[in-house]
């Protein structure tokens, strides 16, 4: 007698997990570390001062009378907020069939809108992106703002941009492999101009090129065992200790592999402005959906651009 297999049957139902799995990355490590602020214009002003190169000839004769000098005055930065935004249209429908995994499609939508804006902030901040007031508006990325670098020299050599948001700088020169000097000189130069970097962000790829760099002032490798357990192999670094302070090293997948970021995470903060911060915005619907849009206005205030520093042309081997 053959055998009532499933294949004979009908009416067997599908088996689908109720839970969704998402394999794309979420985080946003400098969008996460950076400050947020409100602002009230959409170009938002801050000013820097510096004060007079220190003197070791401040020595003054008995009775004389004083040296006036006025402080130098202070630089007035600024940055526009450029809009990013992420719609979507969900079906009547598709809201009210039973789903697995999530009940109303709508929201389940927010959610994955959201997430993806934070990425797209994400990936604006570590790009080479120029301020710019015309329509539409762009904010200035970091590496607008960051003049201590370590550029290559060979070939054309590389220039540091102004400053000030304004443009980009020129990685011209000849990319050059990572070494821990390029991290040593532009920490050295964030430190000299009163900053203290606390994170450097990379790239996957970059991160394995600086965990096998051979130098003391990167841990090394280590094996760790215990009674109870099997031995770990440990090849990663998550923590430079430079003569200037401790780096926490962060990975970013949306970061190249030409560069490093040195971040004083003080003196820098993402700023949006009121009612325009992750604000979902519910679109009149045209038919039979429901409509709506996540918006960000938002900005990157580099408070102290001399505080942090970037090490660009580097191949990423």
């Amino acid at each position: 007698m053959a055998t009532y297999l499933t294949s004979n049957a009908v009416g067997e139902r599908e088996e689908l997990a109720d839970v969704i799995y998402r394999i794309d990355p979420t985080d946003t490590p400098i969008f996460s570390a950076l400050k947020k602020e409100g602002a009230r214009a959409v170009y938002t002003e801050w000013q820097v001062q510096e004060l007079a190169a220190a003197s070791s000839s401040n020595y003054q004769n008995e009775g004389a009378d004083y040296s006036y000098v006025n402080p130098s005055a202070t630089t007035r930065l600024g940055n526009y907020h450029q809009i990013s935004v992420k719609a979507a249209s969900v079906s009547g429908t598709l809201d009210a069939v039973d789903k697995a995994g999530r009940d109303r499609e709508t929201a389940y939508v927010k959610t994955l809108k959201g997430l993806e804006l934070r990425r797209d902030i994400e990936k604006a901040l570590v790009v080479d992106t120029a301020k710019s007031s015309s329509d539409p508006r762009k904010a200035g990325s970091l590496s607008t703002w960051i003049t201590n670098t370590s550029l290559s020299s060979t070939g054309t050599a590389s220039a540091n941009p102004t400053g000030d948001g304004s443009d980009v700088p020129s990685l011209t020169g000849t990319d050059r492999a990572m070494a821990i000097t390029q991290i040593d000189a532009a920490m050295l130069a964030a430190y000299e101009d009163g900053g203290k970097p606390s994170i450097i962000a990379m790239s996957p790829t970059n991160k394995q090129v600086f965990s096998n760099l051979s130098s003391a002032s990167v841990a090394t490798n280590q094996i760790i065992t215990s009674a109870n357990k099997d031995a770990a192999y440990i090849g990663a670094v998550s923590l430079y200790r430079s003569d200037f302070g401790e780096l926490n090293v962060v990975v970013d997948r949306f970061m190249g592999n030409d560069r490093l970021f040195l971040l004083d995470t003080d003196y820098a903060s993402i700023t949006t402005l009121p009612g325009r911060n992750f604000t979902v915005s519910d679109v009149a619907p045209t038919g039979d959906a429901t409509k709506f849009a996540i918006i960000a206005e938002w900005s990157l205030k580099v408070l102290a651009p001399k505080a942090h520093a970037a090490v660009f042309d580097l191949t990423g081997a």
